[in-house]
């Protein structure tokens, strides 16, 4: 064959009919036989049968595996199509017709376009879930997630890819109120350093160190941890506040009562204005910055303290200054007290330092607050009583004026006193009445408190009682004397006579008057006035209706010099007479 091949160049254009006629030549001239003619030519037969038959195999698979190439291209085709969720493609060929090739053909371009299609699904879900998982890794603390999400190709279609983006949105609106709460806390808990005067860098890096970037608002941690920790550190700070304030307002209040107590000059109290600004203040109202720092609060403590021990070496000025004040409240209610005793148990109760200054202080303010208290209660007794005494030295002067026989001459003044006089007239006609309320009072007094009314240690009722005895007496002693004068102008005795013989009708001898009350000359300006007899002015003694000379008050009596209980006793048997006009 090589040869032949090779002689005849043209071999390889010839058609089997001209090989088949040059290989009878080839054999006509070999002289090969019939039978080798046979067999070659069967054996060239089966060759060519085998090659047929290769090439209707090598047909048949390529067949096959353009049908399943079709298969799987249809395959892929509605998987692609439920994956996207689309029911129909507009690329899809509806004609499923024609050789196997053309409907590939057919396929092609459509299956192009949905892996395009998936391609670019699979690109969003992969965004969607990439934020999702993000934003999920921050609120639980893992911000450290490297790995791409995995992508479920099996659904990818635009109502999962909806579900993802809500999911995500939800997630956005969780992240954008976690990121508020955390400003939000991170700016209370700035406002509250500020005002506590502490470091709130250091504060709030203990909480978590991404707050403190004040650049990068996203980059903060929103986890749930960052949320307890920093609402754990507001809750804190709030209470450290509110104890610093109540000890603040605590010490304020020391302040101003040891200010008020030594009569600090208010230089010196503006001195601790940014410390006593919060004294009523709550502790919402409290932000100004520094306003509770405990360099402020220990400065406050500094001073109460040297306060306190200014205060205990001042005790007993103070002491004495409130006893002078209750002093004054009891002399301008006229109730006797012994100051001086007074002063040496205050002296006695600081040197022993068995009572706290404060104590003591509180305790004398209560005296104090309790005569005002009596004093008050005691005011309209003492009013009347001074209108009392006031009208007796007027009724006193009236005497004094009646007596006065030239009181009628034209004097310089004498027109002055005669105004006086007819004044004084009716002042006097009252004060039978006068007494009287003042009795009343005095008795409802009484009985409400169950204790004496003394005015400067003198029970009131028992000067009123002597004051209506003495009254009535001198009225009976006018009586007598209008009686006897009568009786003289009758018998027509000589008025000489009777001058020589007997007292003046002008100015009897045994005729009692009236003593108005006079000042004390106690140098304070305030005179204590009491009802006392004078021997001068009262005689030897007084006579009774019934001839006989009554000794009781032949003496003086003076309640400056005896004690309560003695002039009580010493009135205890005399009955109340009621004063007549």
């Amino acid at each position: 064959m090589a040869i032949t091949d090779a002689q005849n160049p043209l071999l390889g254009e010839a058609t089997c009919g001209t090989l088949l006629q040059k290989l009878q030549e080839i054999w006509d001239e070999v002289g090969e036989s019939d039978d080798d003619r046979d067999k070659m030519l069967i054996q060239i037969e089966q060759e060519c049968l085998d090659v047929y038959k290769k090439k209707v195999e090598q047909a048949a698979k390529s067949r096959v595996q353009l049908l399943e190439a079709l298969s799987d291209a249809k395959i892929e085709l509605a998987r692609l199509l439920s994956a996207l969720g689309e029911k129909s493609f507009a690329g899809i060929p509806e004609k499923t017709s024609g050789t196997i090739k053309e409907q590939l053909a057919a396929i092609a371009p459509a299956l192009e376009q949905l892996w395009e299609q998936k391609a670019e699904r699979v690109k969003e879900f992969s965004d969607v879930l990439s934020q999702i998982q993000k934003i999920c890794g921050e609120i639980a603390g893992n911000l450290n997630i490297n790995d791409a999400p995995a992508v479920d190709e099996a659904d990818l279609s635009l109502k999962k890819l909806d579900e993802y983006h809500a999911k995500l949105q939800e997630l956005q609106k969780e992240k954008s109120g976690r990121l508020h709460k955390v400003l939000e806390f991170v700016s209370n808990v700035h406002d509250l350093c500020a005002v506590l005067g502490m470091d709130f860098f250091s504060t709030i890096t203990d909480v978590h160190p991404s707050l403190i970037d004040s650049t990068d608002v996203q980059s903060k941690s929103i986890s749930n941890d960052t949320l307890a920790r920093l609402a754990t550190t507001v809750l804190a700070l709030k209470e450290d506040k509110k104890q610093r304030l109540h000890k603040l307002q605590e010490l304020t209040n020391q302040l101003i009562d040891l200010w008020n107590l030594m009569d600090t000059p208010m230089e010196e109290r503006k001195l601790f204005d940014h410390v006593t600004c919060n004294m009523l203040a709550s502790v919402d109202e409290v932000a100004v910055p520094g306003a509770l720092a405990l360099d402020l609060i220990e400065q406050a403590e500094v001073e109460v303290e040297r306060l306190d021990q200014l205060k205990a070496s001042r005790m007993k000025e103070i002491a004495f200054r409130k006893q002078t004040e209750l002093e004054e409240i009891y002399a301008r209610a006229h109730v006797e007290i012994d100051p001086e005793a007074a002063r040496e148990k205050i002296m006695a109760l600081i040197d022993s330092g068995n009572v706290e200054p404060t104590e003591l202080l509180a305790d004398m303010d209560n005296q104090i607050s309790r005569a005002k208290e009596e004093s008050l209660s005691r005011r309209e007794i003492l009013d009347k009583v001074e209108k009392w005494m006031s009208a007796c030295e007027e009724e006193s002067w009236l005497e004094d004026y009646n007596r006065d026989e030239n009181r009628y001459n034209a004097s310089r003044g004498a027109h002055l006193n005669l105004k006086r006089a007819e004044k004084a007239r009716i002042l006097v006609n009252k004060i039978p009445a006068l007494v009287d309320t003042l009795v009343a009072k005095t008795r409802a007094w009484e009985e409400d408190r169950g204790v004496h009314f003394a005015y400067d240690g003198v029970p009131l009722l028992a000067m009123l009682d002597e004051y209506a005895m003495l009254r009535q007496e001198r009225e009976e002693e006018k009586r007598r004397m209008r009686d006897q004068k009568k009786f003289n102008e009758q018998q027509g005795t000589e008025p000489e006579a009777v001058f020589s013989a007997r007292p003046s009708p002008a100015r009897p001898v045994g005729t009692k008057k009236v003593v108005g009350p006079r000042a004390n000359g106690s140098g304070n300006g305030t005179p204590s006035r009491r009802l006392s007899l004078n021997a001068n002015q009262n005689g030897s003694g007084s006579a009774t209706k019934g001839g006989r000379r009554d000794n009781r008050l032949s003496a003086p009596l003076n309640y400056v010099a005896i004690s309560k209980d003695d002039a009580a006793s010493h009135f205890s048997g005399t009955d109340t007479v009621s004063a007549s006009p």
